[in-house]
């Protein structure tokens, strides 16, 4: 381990909880009260079925959507999450479309996060590395 990486490595557990308190409240919000998330979900959930089968009710994926834990598995469910709600370039009203555009950016910035966390070395070792990982003879 390099100086700088150990000096840095405190820093690690306070990332990965900032990074995880925004989906672990966006992610009770959807469960709790999915709204007017099911509806915005309806047409990317259509074209998901013609590749993958789903339940029929939007509003159970919704919430199965929400309930979603470990960092790959957000980081998969939030392309469809970003399509379904953040269409900006659909919109027609320059303010809404504008917000919409700002939503989206945030949706890529926090799936780079997430991928980041996912090939993160974890205390010296490769992500998927187990402590009980043992090297060959």
């Amino acid at each position: 381990m390099t100086t700088t990486r150990g000096m840095l490595a405190p820093l690690r557990p306070a990332a990965r909880i900032l990074t995880g308190s925004t989906y672990a409240l966006l992610g009770f919000d959807a469960l709790r009260e999915p709204g007017g998330r099911v509806s915005q979900a309806g047409p990317v959930l259509a074209a998901i079925r013609k590749v993958i089968p789903l339940p029929e009710d939007d509003e159970l994926v919704v919430r199965g959507n929400a309930a979603v834990q470990s960092a790959l598995a957000l980081a998969g469910s939030l392309i469809p999450t970003t399509l379904a709600g953040h269409l900006y370039w659909t919109i027609e009203d320059p303010a809404t479309r504008k917000i919409q555009r700002i939503q989206f950016h945030k949706n890529l910035a926090m799936l780079g996060g997430l991928l980041l966390a996912v090939l993160d070395e974890q205390q010296g070792r490769p992500a998927g590395q187990t402590a009980c990982s043992t090297s060959p003879p």
